[in-house]
């Protein structure tokens, strides 16, 4: 598979209070071009802020240093003219609230216009025309009375199928969806989900898929990205990290979701928070919360090393651990109305 985007030794620190606080510790990631990759951890563990890194959209606090390849070209440092002509052209991304990203005061139709016009340069009837096509692709009914309509005319899946209307705007070749489901129920979650399978399969598109919720990701992605503190724990198929986790940090996560059917039992979930990235332990990040540690992993942090040609791992104690398996997340689309499948993170 070609490789759309190469991601290589990302760091990115913030300044704060006269001191530099590191958020990402050397983040290695390739998204091949069609590819659908799962990227999870709990809130804090740097998933958003990688993107945000690569994409340049960071505030100007942040430090950032490493590669970020895409098609042969170097984001990382690249002017602002530059980058204004890949994003969302080239690479697109769905924010998590759309709510807080649509303009309150905007028309749809004008938010979309500008999409168009800044990546397809369509003005005018023809911009319109195409915004119409937008909406009706991404499932909205009248979309010409739609783009009259202000965000808060319509309600929270639909602002989202606006977003995602917006982001392909550009015809782009990888999409970022960062927690697309967020605070929608159950039956919007599957609709935009099955809307997002759609598209790629219609288009080709390569999608990263930011989300807590494993069982969205079980279903939506190829290969995921397990984060935590700041590092890449591990990396594998889907299929072999859900049927066979090697990290315990990933077993952790497995074990706290909840069963829809069987007898009831307590919920099996992890100790601790994640570290605040100022107050991080020596050693392995996880050791203080992992029921596996010994004094190794608390005297010196490990390195992610391929187990084989799929599948990386930063554990020491991976080769006396090895794959074992856990139940599978349920999934996404034959959850009940109502019910949460999130992990408890």
């Amino acid at each position: 598979m070609d490789k759309l985007v190469e991601i290589r030794g990302l760091t990115v620190d913030f300044a704060q209070g006269g001191r530099s606080i590191r958020a990402l510790h050397g983040i290695d990631l390739d998204v091949g071009a069609g590819e659908a990759v799962g990227l999870v951890g709990e809130s804090g563990s740097g998933k958003s802020v990688t993107w945000l890194a690569a994409l340049g959209l960071l505030p100007g606090t942040a430090s950032i240093r490493g590669s970020v390849m895409l098609d042969g070209r170097q984001m990382v440092g690249a002017p602002r003219s530059m980058l204004e002509t890949l994003r969302g052209r080239r690479v697109a991304m769905i924010f998590q609230d759309p709510s807080s990203s649509l303009n309150p005061v905007l028309r749809i139709g004008r938010q979309i216009g500008e999409a168009l016009g800044l990546h397809r340069g369509l003005k005018g009837a023809a911009a319109e025309a195409e915004a119409k096509r937008l909406l009706d692709r991404v499932g909205i009914a009248n979309g010409a009375r739609r783009l009259r309509d202000y965000p808060h005319e319509l309600s929270g899946g639909m602002n989202q199928r606006v977003m995602i209307a917006m982001a392909l705007a550009g015809e782009p070749d990888l999409l970022i969806a960062d927690e697309p489901t967020t605070a929608l129920d159950a039956t919007v979650q599957a609709q935009i989900l099955r809307l997002l399978q759609d598209i790629r399969r219609d288009s080709g598109m390569a999608m990263v898929l930011i989300s807590h919720d494993l069982g969205v990701v079980a279903e939506n992605v190829d290969r995921v990205c397990v984060m935590y503190a700041g590092r890449l724990v591990e990396e594998a198929a889907s299929d072999t990290l859900f049927d066979r986790p090697r990290h315990p940090y990933t077993r952790g996560l497995l074990a706290a979701l909840p069963a829809l059917d069987g007898p009831r039992t307590r919920l099996v979930s992890i100790p601790g928070s994640v570290p605040e990235p100022w107050n991080l332990p020596k050693g392995c990040a996880f050791a203080p919360r992992c029921g596996e540690a010994d004094e190794t992993c608390h005297g010196s942090a490990p390195p992610l090393v391929p187990v084989n040609e799929t599948e990386r791992v930063l554990c020491f104690r991976t080769r006396y651990f090895p794959a074992a398996p856990v139940r599978q997340p349920e999934p996404a689309t034959t959850m009940p109305q109502g019910a949460s499948r999130e992990a408890v993170l």
